[in-house]
């Protein structure tokens, strides 16, 4: 099994059926919100099927859905969906599940998806400054293009310890939370 991200397990499946009906819900609504809550991200820079599709796991009751569910409640292509899909995983959101006997991969997200992507824009802002840093060496760090460069190092190296900090913070006021 691909994980998204650190060591986490496939959620247990449930007959709840896939897509936007549920108890007292508009469908038309559900999806409509989930075109919506696309073009936001895809304004940010997600690409639109991937976008797509990790919305559709966000809104769906079902703890996994297939493809062909994916397909038939996105109202797309299976290959599409594969696509889709494949970035997801790539990027460490989403994780693929094999159905026992079967091809068919079920698709799921951790329960802390948010955390996952500030942890993942964090190691990104990591790279980038050791890459960075290297850069300053290049361009010595007395030149226009040297100073700013450290700055962004800086920069990068503040952000990626405030992150960290956030993520600790809001570990701690969520189990309060639950606890409470």
């Amino acid at each position: 099994m691909r994980q998204a991200s650190g060591e986490r397990s496939a959620p247990a499946r449930d007959d709840r059926k896939p897509g936007p009906s549920g108890p007292g819900r508009d469908p038309v609504a559900v999806r409509s919100f989930i075109e919506r809550f696309t073009a936001k991200l895809t304004q940010s820079g997600f690409p639109r099927t991937p976008a797509r599709i990790f919305v559709a796991l966000l809104t769906s009751d079902s703890r996994t859905l297939t493809a062909v569910e994916l397909a038939d409640l996105l109202q797309t292509s299976p290959a599409s969906i594969s696509g889709g899909v494949r970035y997801l995983i790539q990027v460490g959101l989403v994780a693929a599940e094999g159905e026992p006997g079967s091809r068919r991969q079920h698709y799921w997200m951790s329960d802390r998806v948010w955390q996952d992507i500030v942890q993942l824009r964090e190691r990104q802002f990591t790279l980038w400054a050791a890459e960075l840093q290297d850069g300053v060496r290049i361009l010595g760090a007395d030149s226009p293009a040297g100073v700013r460069m450290a700055d962004t190092v800086r920069y990068f190296e503040f952000i990626s310890a405030e992150m960290a900090g956030l993520l600790a913070r809001w570990d701690s006021r969520n189990e309060a939370a639950d606890s409470g």
